[in-house]
């Protein structure tokens, strides 16, 4: 963690992680393509989700969470960071001259070398199939389906643990204590994401709010009747209806979750 020292309001909240060895350099544009920003708006231009405007330009990193080059050992070249996610990236070197960015993990250092094996070593940053990773390890990067790419622990600081193997499966326990099953040949990757403090971090400022797209947050009562449902009324009031969105919708206590094609992968929520 980085204090900056207080020579302008801007920084004297100004919390960050950097780590010593991030590179500044110039970015692989072949493994990157552009980015267009939306704002929050439809092709009418109309508000479809609040709190979104202009931000800065930025392009987006092509990770490869497949990790689909088997038996090819690749050397971590550089460690840099990502504006589309709160994890760092690293840029991999394999022996046969293909470069790719892949999740930097916990504890990886530059020059560190890494594989995809089902031979693997047991060791941070190499990636398996998850039935030859021994139960109580740490991993990270875990695929849903074989062969679909990483759609599990990929943002700072999360790991899933095995705690059990099945003939078809094995059992995971996830960072809120859910019991999942992982098909036993999806990969997984050895260790934990990295840059884990980037929860303690702190902006400082509006305008880095707004670097990012994210404008500020309005109550509703504070709106007119034309804006929010809850807007209007002479003076200060309050609403008696149930807390709502501006389209109406409940946001307390409705329940969100829509996902239900992998219910019958949990075990115990």
């Amino acid at each position: 963690m980085t204090h900056i020292k207080a020579t302008s309001p801007g920084v004297r909240w100004l919390v960050k992680t950097k780590p010593r060895n991030l590179y500044t350099g110039k970015l692989l544009r072949k493994l990157t393509k552009s980015k267009p920003h939306t704002a929050g708006r439809n092709n009418q231009g109309k508000i479809t989700t609040h709190h979104k405007g202009g931000k800065q330009k930025q392009r987006q990193r092509l990770i490869d969470f497949k990790r689909n080059k088997i038996n090819v050992p690749g050397i971590i070249k550089t460690i840099e960071y990502d504006p589309n996610r709160n994890a760092f990236i690293s840029l991999i070197h394999y022996i046969d001259g293909e470069k790719k960015y892949i999740l930097n993990n916990k504890h990886s250092k530059t020059g560190d070398c890494i594989i995809a094996s089902e031979t693997a070593e047991i060791k941070t940053g190499n990636a398996m199939p998850i039935k030859n990773i021994p139960i109580g390890t740490k991993v990270c990067c875990i695929e849903n389906e074989p062969g679909k790419g990483a759609v599990y622990a990929r943002a700072a600081g999360t790991s899933f643990t095995i705690i059990n193997k099945c003939t078809n499966y094995c059992i995971v326990k996830t960072p809120k204590n859910e019991l999942r099953k992982i098909n036993n040949n999806c990969k997984a990757t050895i260790g934990e994401i990295g840059n884990q403090d980037k929860y303690l971090e702190k902006l400082g400022k509006a305008g880095r709010n707004r670097l990012k797209g994210i404008r500020p947050t309005v109550r509703g009562v504070a709106m007119n009747p034309i804006d929010h449902p809850h807007g209007g009324g002479e003076g200060k009031t309050t609403t008696k209806r149930h807390p709502v969105n501006f389209k109406g919708k409940k946001t307390k206590g409705k329940k969100t979750r829509t996902n239900k094609r992998t219910r019958r992968q949990i075990i115990n929520r």
